[in-house]
């Protein structure tokens, strides 16, 4: 016959714990959790593929866009590098290609410096002319 002051009978309920699921629970949301983990993880390639074609797309048109004129710059070590990385990834065929872009971007990137000198090369050219109409102009 069980006495349950027996120490032998002496069984401690388990400590529950918010966190800890119950058996039936705990297997139903890891099956879930381990369903939307594959599901995203297999959307990465096709996420990294889109944005892939974006950034090449938007290299493409800034490469088509644009008149081909030759520039020779001198560049920092740091730049040189830089473009060389982009070279190397295979986001430009050359260096030269790699610099175009860069400058084109921070050409827009500086649109409002560029708007400022604009007005003030327009406030030069109308002073020359005053200056110009100013010799020309026969003394009376």
């Amino acid at each position: 016959m069980s006495n349950p002051y027996d120490p032998e009978h002496d069984e401690q309920p388990e400590p529950i714990d918010d966190l800890m699921l119950p058996e039936e629970e705990h297997e139903h949301h890891k099956a879930r959790t381990t369903s939307s983990v594959r599901e995203i993880a297999s959307r990465i390639p096709e996420s990294l593929s889109a944005i892939g074609r974006d950034i090449s797309r938007t290299i493409e048109r800034a490469i088509s866009a644009k008149d081909d004129y030759v520039v020779a710059v001198k560049v920092s070590h740091d730049a040189q590098e830089k473009l060389e990385q982009l070279v190397q990834a295979g986001v430009f065929r050359n260096r030269a290609e790699a610099a175009a872009f860069l400058i084109d971007e921070g050409i827009k990137t500086q649109s409002a410096l560029f708007d400022r000198v604009q007005q003030k090369l327009a406030e030069i050219e109308r002073l020359r002319a005053e200056l110009r109409g100013m010799i020309n102009e026969k003394p009376s």
